[in-house]
């Protein structure tokens, strides 16, 4: 027997390398820029005092973690539950409040003090807290709560009446009949008081610098609501006589977020887009001085906020834009494959404060001391860092070797695409998979992405690219599939796939697959409609019947509307709609299809896979559907850690059935 006989085989990893890892998020720095507090949300098993070695149950659980610029420190240690999450300093650094999931309580406010003692309770509400914001002055806390009501219609078999035009949404299920009100806890008096009760839920919210009240958007109705059309309002303090009533400062109608009062207590920033910009429209950054309303970011043609994906982010990911002092302004943006911190002023220069073009800001607080944010790349793991150092080493846990993706470009007529290659290591041959992002409109690039390092390590190229309707090429580029899916974009992909195969040689052109969530998995649909090229598919939370989808989605009201310019409720339009479903070519689709899908996906319901799995199976085509039930739209990016595995162990059987097999 020779050596190669008895040597020992290299091992593979599989899908339960998720569960080594510990996910950041929240970064939130000190009043006096010289610390952070974090989340840290680490793979668990469910119940550790009784764990089941025939079936395990991994859960998230997070703690608070705290850094001075040295190696960052476990803060709280709570043994059972979710865990914590949302630390906020005051305004004095001296306490952390934040929320705490126990047992029944979704989210209790806790106050912890950080020169020494326990945490203190200050809520008992069912439905929990959310959205926790300090007054400037250190004496108020803000926050959103359902209070004590519950809707057990389900449970006790009853009848739902439904008036409004949305009433679920995705990761929420079915919305509350009232929406969740705004509270004041007055922490001098140890006081609680509800502040604000809206017919309509409240979006963005921001103390003013002398802590006299609050900005909030909200939209002037249901259907406003539905439309994304919304208004920023001014709310003030209530007092002991006088409860507060919200006044409209700024018509806008339109979506409106990311609110940063200057801090001369008079004018204030948002992002947003202004009314009549479709869903293609860049978000971008605007200074609101009375009447007079100005765009900050002029000639940066690029967006505001981080529009790169990963797969690794498990919590809140914050970007408010944060005023660095009386004339800069800090925000991020997506530039190509990449996010980065820009500064701009009042005067409307855009400067790079911190933009790596090969990296990714996922995260970031700001004041005028310090910054604290979350930077990772298509090599690094998410880490927390604190005015330019790293006080984490989370990489060390990754369990396998990483890949450096290779770049391909593509031409176009809007100008050069581009795209990555990420292969395995050695010189063999491997299947190439292109994978296709969701959105439309947002971005591949320098993300931390296990999954595709997964698929990697497993044998497999993978191929990911950013055609014309993603972000962060201009608005051109994201203009050019206004009204045109299924066209420019569908040739951009095979146009990047094609480039793929010709100039990476260890890219086997006779083994492919084609892949994606979402957008992505509409578009692997309409690919395998319309060419049979592909050894399989792996279609994700997608779409194959746009008509459908108008009155299903949480968001269908509105999205052909601004996307493709249609409305499915007049018939000639709804016949475009259906000349771009993927369902109409169905009879053209001879690929292997492996179906994704989750339950409450109210994003992309799941009516639209059972449709693409009627149809494929009537006609006889190979297709395993797959339903994840209590997920939702979010399940690849944060859902629950062991049916995230379930999901990637059905990718990896279905290539290997039609790739390897």
């Amino acid at each position: 027997m020779n050596n190669s006989e008895t040597a020992p085989r290299p091992t593979v990893p599989g899908a339960e390398t998720l569960l080594a890892l510990a996910f950041p998020s929240d970064p939130q720095v000190s009043p006096d820029g010289g610390r952070v507090a974090f989340v840290l949300a680490q793979v668990e098993e469910e119940d550790r005092q009784k764990p089941d070695p025939d079936f395990t149950r991994p859960r998230y659980r997070s703690h608070l973690w705290l850094s001075d610029g040295g190696a960052a420190r476990q803060l709280t240690h709570g043994e059972t539950g979710r865990g914590d999450s949302s630390p906020r300093w005051s305004p004095d650094g001296q306490t952390l409040a934040f929320v705490r999931s126990v047992g029944e309580v979704k989210a209790a406010l806790m106050l912890l003090p950080l020169g020494g003692g326990e945490a203190r309770r200050v809520t008992h509400f069912k439905n929990g807290v959310s959205g926790l914001q300090w007054s400037p002055d250190g004496r108020y806390l803000a926050f959103f709560t359902g209070g004590d009501r519950e809707d057990k219609r389900d449970e006790r078999g009853e009848a739902r009446v439904i008036t409004r035009p949305v009433y679920r949404a995705n990761g929420a299920d079915w919305l509350p009949e009232q929406p969740a009100a705004l509270w004041l806890y007055d922490v001098e008096q140890d006081e609680l008081r509800e502040w604000y009760a809206p017919e309509v839920g409240i979006g963005a919210l921001a103390w003013w610098p002398d802590s006299r009240g609050v900005l909030l958007t909200q939209s002037g109705n249901h259907w406003k609501a539905s439309q994304w059309q919304q208004d920023v309002y001014d709310l003030p303090r209530p007092t002991a006589d006088a409860p507060a009533a919200p006044q409209k400062i700024l018509d806008w109608n339109s979506a409106a977020h990311g609110l940063a009062p200057h801090p001369d207590g008079k004018r204030f920033a948002l992002v947003g887009r202004p009314a009549g910009q479709g869903n293609t429209e860049h978000a971008h950054l605007y200074l609101v001085d009375g009447e007079q309303v100005r765009r900050l970011d002029e000639g940066h043609d690029h967006p505001v906020g981080g529009a790169v994906g990963g797969d690794c982010h498990v919590g809140a990911m914050p970007e408010r834009p944060a005023w660095l002092d009386g004339e800069r302004l800090l925000f991020s943006s997506t530039v190509r494959g990449s996010v980065g911190l820009f500064t701009a002023t009042l005067g409307g220069e855009v400067r790079a404060h911190d933009h790596d073009p090969q990296g990714v800001i996922s995260a970031f607080t700001a004041n005028e001391h310090g910054v604290a944010l979350i930077r990772e790349s298509a090599t690094r793991f998410p880490e927390v860092e604190l005015n330019g150092k790293r006080v984490t080493d989370l990489h060390a846990r990754f369990p396998f070797a990483v890949q450096t993706p290779q770049r391909v470009a593509f031409q176009t007529e809007h100008g050069e695409g581009e795209g990555w290659v990420l292969l395995p290591e050695g010189e063999a041959q491997v299947p190439a998979l292109l994978n296709i992002h969701g959105g439309p409109h947002t971005d591949y690039g320098y993300g931390f992405t296990h999954e595709f390092q997964l698929m990697a390590a497993r044998g497999y190229g993978v191929c990911y690219s950013n055609p014309r309707g993603s972000v962060g090429y201009g608005q051109a580029w994201v203009d050019a599939i206004h009204g045109r899916w299924g066209t420019v974009d569908a040739a951009d992909l095979l146009n990047f796939f094609d480039s793929c195969l010709e100039t990476v040689p260890r890219l086997d052109a006779e083994k492919t697959a084609v892949m994606g969530g979402s957008y992505g998995g509409f578009m692997t649909n309409w690919l395998t409609g319309h060419t049979t090229r592909f050894g399989a598919a792996i279609t994700d939370r997608s779409i194959c019947n746009l008509i459908s989808f108008a009155g299903t989605s949480d968001i269908g009201l509105r999205f052909w509307d601004d996307e493709l310019g249609l409305d499915f409720t007049r018939p000639d339009d709804a016949l475009r709609l259906w000349e771009m479903s993927p369902l109409k070519y169905v009879q053209q689709v001879e690929t292997p299809t492996l179906i994704i899908h989750s339950v409450l996906d109210h994003r992309c319901p799941i009516e639209q896979a059972e449709q693409w799995y009627a149809a494929l199976h009537k006609l006889g085509v190979p297709v395993r559907f797959v339903r994840f039930p209590g997920e939702d739209h979010e399940l690849s990016r944060s859902g629950r850690p062991d049916r995230r595995l379930t999901r990637l162990n059905e990718y990896f059987g279905w290539l290997e059935q039609w790739l390897k097999g």
